[in-house]
């Protein structure tokens, strides 16, 4: 495992992401990662914290260059509960739940580095589908919490270590049908 490699690719993945999503600041960016995946090891059973550390410092700088705010998903022992800063929670008005995640046993080990690394981290239940892009590494099904119309977004690469990477993005429902004319800029 090359440490400093699975940093390279998450950052380049990150900023791939925010220049292709069209994200803004102050939005929400989603991010599901399994360090076992990293390592090439099933979902859940390889919990890694320096992977899951390389991970976080490869994409949070990213994020808080460009002000926006992190949402770092658990495992489904914690319902996919996600770990944001408590001035997301309120900026979004979201539900704090009482929990702290664990690497092995609750919660996975990039969600764990987030609770440590976060400058006032609180555990949501949700973030009512409010994130605008996000990035799923290892398939850990980030899909709920993107809002309407999720839209799988290509970028140049589509591993980081060995994990599988999907990014998404969101974009506006089409309304109007066959004589409505899109903005395509919001494509």
């Amino acid at each position: 495992m090359d440490l400093k490699e699975i940093t390279a690719q998450s950052k380049r993945a990150a900023e791939e992401i925010l220049a292709a999503s069209g994200i803004k600041e102050g939005a929400i960016f989603v991010i599901g990662c399994s360090s076992s995946e990293v390592l090439g090891e099933k979902i859940g059973t390889a919990t890694n914290l320096d992977a899951a550390k390389a991970i976080y410092d490869g994409i949070i700088p990213v994020l808080l260059a460009h002000g926006v705010l992190a949402a770092a998903q658990c495992c489904e022992h914690l319902n996919r509960a996600l770990v944001v800063e408590r001035e997301t929670m309120l900026k979004y008005n979201l539900e704090q739940v009482n929990a702290i995640p664990q690497p092995n046993h609750a919660g996975g080990a990039f969600a764990t580095v987030c609770y440590e690394r976060f400058k006032d981290p609180v555990l949501v239940e949700s973030i009512n589908a409010l994130a605008e892009a996000g990035i799923d590494i290892g398939n850990t099904m980030i899909g709920m919490h993107i809002k309407s119309v999720v839209v799988p977004l290509r970028i140049s690469f589509s591993k980081i270590g060995e994990a599988n990477i999907v990014c998404a993005r969101r974009r506006p429902k089409y309304v109007g049908g066959q004589r409505a004319i899109y903005d395509k800029n919001l494509m």
